[in-house]
């Protein structure tokens, strides 16, 4: 017989009882595990997608420092534009600055890989006299879709340029300012 206020058994033994309260039953946790891999499912693409525009914001950064360390390169050693990336990176401790190494650019970006993006740079010397005239520098994703979707450019004229599939270049379309 059960006491119809309890649900408990009234007597004998092999008395109902009502649990202590403590653990988790396996459904509980079976539900838990759900709702964590729903949230999971719906917050991570969104923080990928997060990185995905930050690296590419970072990629932008890069491109308008060397922009703007080319043209103080230029003025300050009057030998045209860096024949590299890393003349325009930091020199070795306790060195001086020069055309070699200008200090004018971080060491990260100097070493032509920065936030998921690899910097290809390319020296133009038109006159042949070992005096480059112009520069253009293309940043591409090393993962494309995970490390950034799109690719960057730009050259001595100073406008950033992107393009979706593939490396771009001077008909790209302008990155707005």
């Amino acid at each position: 017989m059960t006491n119809s206020r309890s649900g408990q058994k009234a007597s004998g033994a092999g008395r109902w009882t009502r649990r202590s309260g403590t653990g988790f039953s396996l459904v509980e946790v079976v539900v838990v595990i759900a709702i964590i891999l729903i949230i999971a499912a719906i917050a991570i693409p969104s923080l990928l997608r997060a990185k995905i525009s930050v690296n590419e914001a970072a990629a932008v950064h890069g491109l308008r420092a060397i922009t703007t360390a080319q043209v103080t390169y230029d003025s300050t050693y009057q030998q045209g534009y860096a024949p590299d990336l890393p003349s325009l990176g930091p020199p070795p401790r306790g060195s001086q600055a020069s055309s070699s190494r200008a200090d004018l650019i971080d060491e990260v970006l100097a070493s032509t890989i920065r936030n998921g993006y690899s910097f290809v740079y390319v020296a133009i010397d038109n006159a042949g006299i070992g005096k480059p005239d112009q520069y253009t520098v293309n940043a591409n994703p090393i993962s494309p879709g995970q490390t950034g979707d799109r690719y960057f450019y730009v050259d001595q004229t100073g406008v950033i340029r992107w393009k979706l599939a593939g490396p771009a270049d001077f008909n790209s379309t302008p990155v707005p300012q």
